[in-house]
C-alpha cells in the first residue's frame, strides 16, 4: 500500500478521467461509501453537512442524499458557486426537496453529527478569515465530526479535529502524520483503477500483509546457534556515573524478538538482573571474541558511545547504531566501510546529524528520514509517531504504536529487536521495518490492556505475542477498509 501526497492523489484522479473513468462516478462512490461509514458509526443520528464548493463538497452532498434515502434527517449548509460534478451532486440533492442554506448561516444543534466536507486535499496554505472561524466553531461545538477525505485545514492550522475520517482511494500523508486530528481512520475504495494506486515512487505504508512473509522461519531442527546471535555493546562507567539499564533492555529486546543467544558487553560492575545473556564485563569499550551475526551498539554509552561504535566496526557485521553511537564521525566511518548499518535516531539525534533543528525534523519526518538515508548511505529508522524507515529513496511509514510507548528504554528495546532480525538474516531495510512494526504492535497490545504507564521491559516481554499475532493474521487494524 502506498502513501499518497495530496498532489499525487489529484494526479491519480486526473489520470483516471483521462483513461475514460467518469469523475462523477468517483464522487458518487466516495459519498456513498462515506454514508455507509456514517451509518455504521452513528446510526440514524441527524446529520449536519458542511459542504464546500469543490469536489470535497460534492462528496458531502452525495453523502447527504444517501443518508436521506436511509431515513436520516439531514441539514445542509453549502458554499456558493458549485460547478462541474459538485453542481450535479447539488442538483441531485435539491431534487429530493432538501434545502442547501449558505454556510454563513450555519447553526449547530445538540444531538447532531457534523459532516466536514469543506476542503479535501486541495489546500495550498492555512485557512484564514471566514473558513478559519468556521473550523474553530466546528471544534468548539462539541459534536461528533465525520471528515471526508481529510479534516478541513490539514495539514495546516487551524484544522478540524475529527472523530473519524473517511479517506478516499488511498491514505494520504496527513492521515499518518496528523493521526490525532483524523480520529478513527477508514479507507474507502471508490473505483480508481488499481494501476494508478501502485506507484513505487511513493512511500509505502507498512501492512501486516507485506510484513508477514518477512518473519524468520524456525524449523524443527533449530537451535540457539542457528536462529541468530546478537552482540550488545553499551553502557558507561566513569566520573561517578554508571549507565547500565539501556544495554540490558536492548539484550532483552533481542531475546524477545527471537535471538538464539545474546552476548552483552558492558562495563565491569554492571548490575545484572537474572538474564540469559552471556555477560562480558570490560574496563573500557572493546569487542571480545564472540560469535555473533549482528550487533547493537551505543545504548547508554555516554562518552563511550563513539568508542563502542568504532570497536564494533572492526567486526564488519550488520550493526544497529543507537543513542550515544549516533555521531557524525561514527556514521561517516560506517558509510565508507561498506558495513551494513541501521541508524535509529529520534528527532533530536537526526537533527544533529543533519544540522537541522529537531522541530524541523519532526515537522516533515518523511523528508528528514530520506535526507539522512541519502547523506549517510545507511538504513535510517527515524523514531516518532509515525516512525519512518528509509533506505536510499525507499520509505516505509509505520502505522503501529501509540503515546504509551513514550517512556524511557523503549528505544533500546527496539534496537535489540532490529539486531535480532539482522542476525536472523534479514536485510537492513526489512529488519528495520519489521522490527518497528512489531515493536509498535507490542505497545498497542499493552496500551489496550494497561493504558499509559508502560515499562520498556513490558514492551520487550510483549514482542513474542506481537510476532505471534502477525504470524497468525490477527493484527488489530490501524485503519478500516470499506
Amino acid at each position: 500500500m502506498r502513501l499518497f501526497t495530496p498532489e499525487a492523489m489529484r494526479e491519480a484522479d486526473r489520470k483516471a478521467v483521462e483513461l475514460g473513468y467518469p469523475s462523477l462516478l468517483l464522487m458518487e462512490w466516495a459519498g456513498m461509501k462515506a454514508a455507509r461509514v456514517y451509518l455504521e458509526l452513528f446510526g440514524k443520528v441527524p446529520a449536519l453537512v458542511l459542504a464546500g464548493k469543490g469536489n470535497n463538497g460534492g462528496d458531502g452532498l452525495v453523502l447527504a442524499r444517501h443518508l436521506l434515502l436511509e431515513g436520516v434527517r439531514v441539514r445542509v449548509y453549502a458554499a456558493q458557486g458549485h460547478t462541474g460534478d459538485a453542481l450535479l451532486a447539488l442538483q441531485a440533492l435539491l431534487a429530493h426537496g432538501v434545502e442547501a442554506r449558505p454556510l454563513e448561516e450555519v447553526s449547530f444543534q445538540e444531538g447532531e453529527v457534523v459532516v466536514d466536507a469543506l476542503f479535501g486535499t486541495g489546500l495550498k496554505g492555512p485557512l484564514t478569515g471566514f473558513y478559519a472561524g468556521l473550523v474553530e466553531r466546528v471544534n468548539q461545538a462539541g459534536l461528533p465530526v465525520l471528515a471526508l477525505d481529510l479534516p478541513s485545514g490539514l495539514p495546516f492550522s487551524p484544522h478540524v479535529r475529527a472523530t473519524a475520517t473517511v479517506a478516499f482511494a488511498a491514505l494520504k500523508t496527513p492521515h499518518l502524520l496528523e493521526r490525532e486530528a483524523c480520529g478513527r481512520l477508514y479507507l474507502a475504495e471508490i473505483g480508481l483503477p488499481k494501476a494508478l494506486l501502485e506507484r513505487e515512487d511513493l512511500p509505502e505504508v507498512a501492512t501486516p500483509e507485506a510484513l508477514r512473509p518477512l518473519l524468520p522461519k524456525r524449523p524443527l531442527t533449530a537451535h540457539k546457534g542457528s536462529v541468530g546471535r546478537v552482540g550488545v555493546l553499551g553502557g558507561y562507567r566513569g566520573e561517578g556515573l554508571r549507565y547500565a539499564g539501556a544495554p540490558l533492555l536492548a539484550a532483552l529486546g533481542a531475546y524477545r524478538m527471537g535471538a538464539g543467544l545474546v552476548h552483552l558487553v558492558a562495563p565491569e560492575g554492571t548490575p545484572l538482573e537474572p538474564m540469559e545473556a552471556v555477560f562480558h564485563p570490560v574496563p573500557a569499550p572493546t569487542l571480545p571474541p564472540v560469535r555473533v551475526e549482528a550487533l547493537a551498539v551505543g545504548m547508554g554509552g555516554g562518552p563511550w558511545g563513539p568508542l563502542w561504535a568504532m570497536r564494533a566496526l572492526e567486526a564488519g557485521l550488520p550493526t544497529v547504531l543507537d543513542a550515544d553511537a549516533l555521531h557524525l564521525e561514527v556514521v561517516s566511518a560506517y558509510r565508507h566501510s561498506g558495513v551494513k548499518a541501521v541508524l535509529t535516531p529520534h528527532a533530536g539525534e537526526a537533527g544533529r546529524l543533519l544540522g537541522r533543528p529537531p522541530e524541523e525534523v519532526s515537522g516533515d519526518p518523511l523528508e528528514a528520514a530520506r535526507a539522512l538515508a541519502r547523506e549517510t548511505g545507511l538504513t535510517v529508522v527515524l523514531k516518532g509517531n509515525p516512525t519512518v524507515v528509509a533506505e536510499g529513496e525507499r520509505l516505509s511509514v509505520n502505522p503501529t504504536g501509540n503515546p504509551a510507548l513514550a517512556t524511557g528504554g523503549t528505544g533500546d528495546v527496539l534496537s535489540g529487536a532490529i539486531a535480532a532480525l539482522l542476525a536472523a538474516g534479514l536485510r537492513p531495510f526489512d529488519a528495520a521495518r519489521l522490527g518497528v512494526f512489531l515493536h509498535g504492535l507490542a505497545g498497542d497490545l499493552l496500551a489496550g490492556e494497561k493504558g499509559v504507564g508502560l515499562l520498556a521491559r513490558e514492551v520487550a516481554e510483549a514482542l513474542p505475542q506481537a510476532r505471534k499475532r502477525l504470524q497468525e493474521g490477527r493484527v488489530p487494524p490501524t485503519f478500516f477498509l470499506r
